[in-house]
């Protein structure tokens, strides 16, 4: 399946009017991307290019999926965080603790290589992210039942 599917052998809106994949790669001659698919290979270059793009995939979602399960255990331990606010009084955002996090994660990111601005934009998600569901806590009087898997 190319990279342009959205896994249910549709090709996504907003690809203009084209009505295949291969329409829609045409449609972008012209730029640096070269128009064709993985599907295309038809040499034993290309076929190797294949086997090393579909490994590296394969690499790709298992790491997607680490991310996903990682990110539902920390919005668990935040919801535990945002009970214990509410059961104190505290409000949903604390913008010290907000601080230290940008800059813990600046350095995290600079140690792995990663652009600062990709771990910026984790943070500024997880952070609003967490704040909402601190408030819904909050007005729900400390009930983390509130929550549905969508703040």
């Amino acid at each position: 399946m190319s990279e342009t599917s959205n896994g249910t052998g549709e090709w996504p809106q907003g690809q203009g009017n084209t009505s295949s994949p291969s329409d829609a790669l045409s449609s972008h001659a012209g730029t640096d991307q070269q128009a064709t698919t993985i599907e295309a290979a038809d040499t034993p270059q290309t076929h190797e290019a294949v086997r090393k793009i579909e490994a590296l995939r394969a690499t790709i979602d298992n790491i997607d999926a680490a991310v996903v399960h990682l990110l539902a255990e920390r919005f668990k331990a935040t919801s535990q965080v945002g009970v214990l606010k509410a059961q104190a009084g505290f409000a949903p955002a604390d913008l010290r603790r907000e601080e230290q996090q940008i800059e813990r994660l600046r350095r995290i990111a600079q140690d792995a290589g990663l652009d600062t601005q990709i771990a910026e934009m984790y943070k500024q998600f997880v952070v609003e992210e967490a704040k909402k569901r601190h408030r819904r806590i909050a007005e729900a009087g400390g009930d983390p039942g509130v929550l549905d898997i969508y703040a």
